[in-house]
């Protein structure tokens, strides 16, 4: 063909039209638009005439392929899902598709370019077989509960010896090896679970025989030879307790344990003295020998009378001094130059880094102090003061002060309860309770049934806290801004964003650990990182020097709905702006697109709002627990709760609410078919810190079988880590769920040595993985996948 025809057959058409035309490749029409716009963009200067074919056609294979690579990717997984091979993610069919570079590559070249990604992966995992193998099933398991059939893990075990260079020999005896050991686990855990259904059944069943046994009100007059006003009389008296109350049509009808009625009837028979013996009732069965009266749990329990179960506390003469304030009003300042003038005392805080923030404090001020988290205690040879998560409050040993710290976590549906134990139970001669206002009326009202006087003390905010006119637009934040949402997705998605216009970022939020929390404050303190994002985290502890907040949301998920933030959140979050003595000022914002700036102001002028609820909520401790396995006969945790549950607070109870203790059913469910383990260790086991989205319960009671049957835990691995500048949102987000595991088990390596033996390798694990952490947050670049 001539030039001139050429021309004229191109004539209207784009160079890069002609250059797909001409390179001869089968292009659909859907992918043309962006074959056009690549091309174009690669192509040299000039028309892809007959003597720059073949850099043209290059430049045509070149863009088709990254046209094509997403739907690769996707062929790639379908082919892994209907392969059952459920280890192979996104991002190793990505990286396979970056591999192709045949436009009209089939599924074996597919196939064929993912499996040395695999292989790869496989030997970065982990620097042997055997752990890459452990740590990719149990990443599986946490990321979406998968488990591994035993093909399926058979199937991954070879493919694992194949990576790391097993002769055909060897890798299949580490396959077959892997397969005995996992059919010997599920054995072992069907068992533990069928065990674990039987026994709660059978405790199920008990209860039931026990409610069929009862005895209406009815029926009582003529058992105890009496008429309806006597036994009215001696149900107000006390006497006979109400063993059940059961709402019909709107009615409350009373139920009585036949054996209460048998013990009372024979007083009575005493006090007038006669030996009459009772009437034995006709197809009812007492449960002779076996005391499971509710009404007898309910004394045992004594949580309608929980104040008195501090028997060190009550024996003080405590005073408390309820100091409230909003944030930055000095509330800690105030209690703790206090306890560092006292002899002895502690300090409770609701988070670990809180507890060794107060440490620190006192330190500071030439007071030597101990510190005892779930995970971790650090004492002090001669200390007289200790920093203390809230859960840890040692209710035995009498001190002159103790602060109580967030006393609004009274309202917690999780953790209230641990509140009400430490300020009912720390025992102190003066008590500081520090929270927000909101606190006010939950603490007067515990002081009242602790018969404790109480002062109060208000602080006003050192510096004025205003609400911004206008919303601040993304590209608008400036150095010394905090910007705030609510989940770890979106703080990533705003980090990335962040990065990309060249901003300097720190972060913060739930998933991170408080080492790493800590040392991405101190960034943002420091800065060398200009903008902090963050969730609400940053809403308790962490001292910032924060000049503005702004809000990236106004709604929330929290655990159960998406709804408006409350005023107390906005306060709680927005007062941590403006820190006295670094800025004049701290402003509340709400991000551009997010939301409208007068409902912070709102927020921020709402009062106080009225709790609906002032009764504080209660939980059983170990020798309650142990004291209700006594009575009811059993060594059933699964029974004991059920028991507690419905027995010991009546939901009229006026003054104490039975917190939920959903996590700790659940536990006692799991670890109900394991023998080895007395009721102590396994209520131990249900008040271990896990995360139920991650699959904690499985992986407990999968330890707990380990422990009963006297096998050494050993500490969850961690695997190789990959180099902080190359890693993968997905990589950073297992390093949290393997952290996770970590601090489970060294909270159970604290409370079981012998049973969690390596506890220093675990440590040792856990400031790897901090540290690694903290260096792939540290690297300011957006990310690959953001």
């Amino acid at each position: 063909m001539t030039f001139a025809e050429q021309t004229e057959l191109h004539q209207g058409r784009s160079p890069a039209e002609i250059a797909i035309d001409e390179a001869g490749f089968a292009v659909q029409s859907r992918e043309l638009p962006r074959l056009i716009r690549l091309v174009a963009r690669r192509l040299p200067p000039g028309s892809p005439l007959a003597g720059e074919h073949h850099s043209s056609r290059e430049t045509v294979r070149a863009a088709l392929c990254e046209v094509r690579r997403k739907g690769w990717a996707s062929r790639l997984i379908d082919r892994a899902q209907r392969g059952s091979r459920l280890w192979i993610g996104r991002a190793d069919a990505q990286l396979a598709a970056e591999l192709i570079s045949d436009p009209d590559a089939g599924d074996d070249a597919l196939g064929a370019a993912l499996e040395p990604i695999l292989a790869t992966r496989y030997r970065a995992t982990a620097d042997t077989p055997e752990a890459a193998l452990e740590l990719i099933v149990a990443d599986l398991f946490d990321a979406a509960g998968r488990v591994l059939s035993p093909s399926q893990h058979a199937m991954l075990a070879r493919e694992i010896a194949d990576a790391f260079g097993s002769d055909p020999g060897a890798a299949l005896d580490f396959t077959e090896a892997a397969t005995r050991s996992e059919l010997q686990r599920r054995t072992e855990r069907e068992a533990v679970e069928a065990a674990a259904r039987r026994r709660r059944r059978e405790e199920l069943q008990r209860l039931r025989d026990w409610e069929r046994s009862l005895v209406a009100f009815a029926e009582v007059p003529a058992l105890l030879d009496l008429d309806r006003a006597g036994a009215l009389r001696l149900v107000a008296e006390n006497r006979l307790p109400v063993a059940r109350r059961v709402t019909r049509d709107g009615v409350e009808h009373w139920e009585f344990d036949p054996a209460d009625l048998k013990r009372l009837r024979e007083q009575l028979a005493a006090e007038a003295g006669t030996t009459r013996p009772a009437p034995e009732r006709q197809g009812r069965s007492t449960q002779t020998g076996i005391r499971i009266g509710n009404a007898a749990i309910a004394r045992i329990a004594a949580l309608d009378r929980y104040a008195a179960h501090f028997r060190t506390a009550r024996a003080l003469s405590r005073r408390i001094t309820l100091v409230t304030g909003p944030t930055n009003s000095g509330k800690s300042h105030t209690a703790l130059d206090m306890l560092s003038r006292a002899e002895s005392g502690m300090a409770l805080a609701p988070l670990r880094l809180l507890a060794h923030e107060f440490r620190e404090a006192l330190g500071a001020r030439g007071v030597p102090c101990s510190l005892s988290t779930g995970e971790e205690r650090i004492p002090v040879p001669g200390s007289r003061h200790l920093a203390a998560t809230v859960e840890m409050c040692p209710l035995h040993n009498p001190v002159d002060v103790a602060i109580v710290d967030e006393a609004q976590m009274l309202h917690d549906p999780d953790r209230g309860a641990a509140w009400t134990a430490a300020i009912m139970g720390a025992p102190a001669r003066h008590l500081f309770v520090l929270g927000a206002p909101d606190c006010i009326p939950m603490v007067r009202r515990i002081a009242a049934l602790c018969d404790d006087p109480v002062d109060e003390i208000t602080l006003e905010r050192k510096g004025p806290l205003v609400a911004a006119d206008d919303a601040v637009k993304l590209a608008h934040l400036q150095r010394g801004d905090a910007l705030i949402a609510f989940s770890r997705r979106d703080v990533l998605d705003l980090r990335a964003s962040l990065l990309a216009r060249g901003r300097r970022v720190a972060v913060v939020y739930g998933a991170l650990s408080p080492e790493v929390r800590r040392a991405e404050a101190a960034r943002f303190n420091s800065g060398d990182a200009e903008i902090l994002v963050a969730t609400d985290a940053i809403g308790m502890g962490l001292n910032l020097n924060i000049r503005r907040i702004v809000f990236a949301a106004l709604r929330k998920f929290d655990g159960t709905m998406s709804r408006d933030l409350t005023a107390q959140e906005v306060k709680q979050i927005g007062g941590r702006a403006g820190r006295f003595g670094m800025h004049e000022a701290g402003v509340v914002a709400v991000l551009a697109g997010a939301g409208s700036p007068g409902f912070v102001r709102s927020m921020l002028a709402a009062p106080p709002a009225p709790q609906a609820e002032l009764r504080p909520l209660v939980q059983p401790d170990a020798d309650i627990v142990r004291a209700v396995a006594a009575e009811i006969g059993s060594d059933s945790l699964f029974g004991v709760l059920v028991r507690i549950r419905r027995a010991v607070l009546r939901r009229d109870d006026p003054n104490y609410r039975l917190s939920d203790m959903g996590q700790a059913f659940a536990v006692a469910s799991a670890l109900e078919g394991i023998s080895g383990l007395d009721l102590t260790q396994r209520w131990t086991y249900a008040m271990c810190p896990i995360d139920e989205r991650d699959n904690g319960i499985t992986r407990l009671a999968a330890w707990a079988a380990e422990h009963a049957a006297g096998r050494p835990v050993i500490p969850p691995g961690i695997g190789k880590l990959p180099s902080p500048e190359r890693a993968s949102r997905e990589e950073l987000e297992k390093a949290e769920k393997r952290h996770k595991r970590l601090v489970a088990w060294r909270w159970l390596a604290l409370r079981f040595p012998e049973a969690y033996p390596a506890r220093q390798d675990a440590e040792n694990a856990t400031l790897r993985l901090n540290a690694w952490i903290e260096d792939v947050l540290r690297q300011q670049r957006r990310g690959k996948d953001g």
